[in-house]
């Protein structure tokens, strides 16, 4: 049996003027046309491909050549200025990235943060993806009823404000309905890499793409969801308190080839709370590509 450990699986490669670190296992199956699945975090403190993915790399493995990829300012990839809206910015990293690695087309797998740079990949080089799951993203949700900006998002600014231990955690409570995987060694291992060198300066880069005038717009995703003509698996944890389940509906209205999950009991974190079901119907969701020749 492979070894599907943290360290056995690290990769890192060029991407242009930077270095992406990323995690790579398990070899192409018929499963989803046998095209590679590329899974993409979320942004909040700390946030990383393995945190994020790493639990679910197993499952995943077994039916694709699977790439989890510590998106720019991330994780252990570099740190290069945030140029544009970070959506775009880290959407050509990704694609330089798949470029280096000569990866032609790639299936897109998205959490928030990481959901926004997939919608953005797919609607620029729609030629370099086959489907999309994105699971609350970011840019594409659009809240009908909630506030803006939701409580998730609130904790993440206080954090960003006031980078403690316990603003972390409020942070980390924000994300999951079932609060016993709040758990002391999450916030350390987070608190971390949310104070590594450098990572404060681009987590304030990556915000400010999105309040800027002359970047902010490019983030609204929304507006441009009428163009995506990839089938599109939108998932939802009814409790998400970072981008509430209202956020779907435009999204779900928009996209042509577009279905919506929602998972009962859940909040922003999908992967690791409904884990299980999660696995199962993405998989289920990316077995139905057929990869047909281009001319």
């Amino acid at each position: 049996m492979a070894d599907l450990s943290q360290e056995a699986t690290r990769r890192s490669a060029k991407a242009g003027d930077a270095t992406l670190n990323f995690y790579d296992a398990g070899e192409p199956t018929e499963v989803g046309g046998g095209l590679p699945l590329v899974m993409l975090h979320g942004g909040g403190p700390g946030a990383s491909a393995w945190s994020n993915f790493g639990r679910a790399l197993p499952h995943f493995a077994a039916s694709f050549r699977t790439l989890l990829v510590d998106q720019p300012g991330f994780g252990a990839s570099d740190r290069p200025d945030v140029v544009g809206n970070y959506y775009r910015h880290a959407a050509g990293y990704v694609l330089r990235l798949l470029d280096e690695l000569g990866v032609d087309r790639v299936h897109l797998l998205g959490n928030s943060l990481g959901g926004g740079t997939a919608m953005r990949l797919a609607l620029d080089h729609p030629d370099r993806v086959g489907r999309l799951v994105l699971m609350g993203p970011g840019g594409l949700s659009l809240n009908l009823f909630h506030a803006d900006p939701t409580e998730g998002v609130r904790r993440l600014m206080d954090f960003s404000a006031d980078p403690t231990r316990e603003a972390l955690r409020a942070f980390i409570s924000c994300m999951v309905h079932d609060q016993s995987l709040v758990t002391d060694e999450l916030v350390e291992e987070r608190y971390a890499d949310a104070t590594a060198p450098g990572a404060q300066e681009a987590m304030r880069q990556m915000g400010m793409s999105f309040f800027l005038p002359d970047t902010a717009e490019d983030g609204l995703l929304w507006r441009d969801a009428h163009q995506l003509r990839k089938h599109t698996l939108l998932t939802w944890g009814r409790e998400d308190r970072v981008n509430p389940l209202d956020g779907a509906m435009v999204a779900l209205k928009l996209i042509p080839r577009a279905q919506l999950h929602v998972f009962p009991q859940c909040g922003h974190w999908a992967q690791i709370e409904a884990a299980e079901e999660f696995a199962e119907l993405t998989t289920a969701f990316l077995a139905r590509h057929v990869e047909r020749p281009r001319s």
